[in-house]
């Protein structure tokens, strides 16, 4: 398979499908995303696309906080690092390029905010 070049919202769909495709079969994170989206992988899906589309294409799609909804998830670092490691294979794999590249960054970066948030929220409660 030829790597592409993140350059229009059609990549971005092929990234999210393969990268949740992944997550969907993790022993680690698929039960976790099965029991929070149910059946409503297609609303999930359609969101996913317009965040990543807003993030790396600069065309402003996505509208909301994305971290919310993770708030209350039972996650800790080893689901964080789970998530890292099947983003960066699914880009790894199929993607080349500045905006592949900056996708990886963004996803650490993401990754490393919501654990730390999270981190912190658990904490409290203790």
């Amino acid at each position: 398979m030829t790597k592409q070049e993140i350059l229009s919202v059609s990549e971005i769909k092929q990234l999210v499908d393969s990268f949740y495709t992944k997550v969907r079969k993790d022993e680690l994170l698929g039960p976790i995303f099965a029991e929070k989206i149910g059946d409503n992988w297609d609303e999930h899906l359609d969101k996913m696309y317009r965040f990543w589309e807003t993030v790396l294409l600069n065309e402003h799609t996505y509208f909301g906080s994305p971290f919310p909804p993770h708030a209350k998830l039972p996650v800790q670092k080893q689901h964080f690092d789970k998530w890292l490691e099947l983003f960066n294979k699914t880009i790894d794999e199929e993607f080349q390029g500045s905006k592949a590249m900056e996708a990886k960054s963004r996803a650490q970066k993401m990754a490393f905010m919501f654990q730390t948030k999270i981190d912190y929220l658990q904490n409290q409660k203790r």
